[in-house]
């Protein structure tokens, strides 16, 4: 356990308020997306992290961790995401279009509720470490499953890779109007769950930070929080 507690610290890593909680910290400004852990937009912000597969068990290799932070106008998110071999899609699409099926390669997620007693209702967003992205309006409280493909948030994506660390990093710009209407300020709360999909078939890697005990991401029963700060 101190071993533990050592290595969060010194990479700056805490679990914010409880290991279902992600905490978003306030800045007082946007900023250029750098997908860069050290910019300043980033500094001093802890994040949680992304180890275990659905069902809670560790994925060796794959500790990823994530950032949060928010204006008035936006939601950040930072993904750090080790990796052993990325698996991509053969013929990618320009990154200014939506790649639907995107998650049958690699990818990094948000799935966000803004409403407390209609779990089913949230928003995912996912982006691959080439900066492919899609986002998707999502109604499972519907007594058919809808899934909106068509919605289009708006939401911007920037990525890297470094392949001599053999880690990629992705940051999320999601306009918070898309998500709520509820106006943004200190201590409101969303439902989340954060997830990789990560390597090639028949060894894929799926890491969840809340685990879903069950196959299936769309578990929002298992969805965790994210608090404004």
């Amino acid at each position: 356990m101190k071993t533990l507690l050592g290595f969060l610290l010194l990479f700056g890593v805490a679990w914010a308020d409880g290991p279902g909680v992600i905490l978003s910290k306030h800045a007082r400004s946007d900023s250029e997306l750098t997908a860069n852990p050290d910019a300043k937009a980033w500094k001093n912000v802890p994040g949680v992290v992304a180890e275990n597969d659905v069902n809670g068990k560790p994925v060796p290799g794959h500790r990823s961790e994530i950032r949060s932070r928010w204006t008035q106008r936006n939601l950040y998110f930072l993904f750090i995401c080790p990796y052993e071999q990325l698996y991509l899609k053969p013929d990618p699409v320009s990154t200014t279009a939506e790649t639907n099926g995107l998650w049958d390669w690699d990818v990094a997620e948000v799935f966000i509720g803004w409403d407390l007693k209609n779990i089913g209702q949230y928003k995912e967003f996912e982006i691959s470490p080439r900066g492919e992205w899609v986002d998707l309006d999502i109604d499972r409280d519907h007594p058919r499953p809808v899934v909106n493909w068509q919605w289009n948030s708006g939401f911007q994506v920037k990525t890297r890779i470094d392949k001599a660390q053999k880690i990629w990093y992705g940051e999320m710009k999601i306009p918070l109007d898309q998500i709520d209407r509820r106006p943004p300020k200190p201590g409101l709360e969303f439902r989340i769950n954060l997830y990789r999909i990560q390597g090639p078939p028949p060894g894929r890697k799926f890491i969840a930070w809340q685990p879903t005990n069950s196959p299936s991401y769309h578990t929002p029963t298992a969805f965790g929080r994210l608090r404004l700060e």
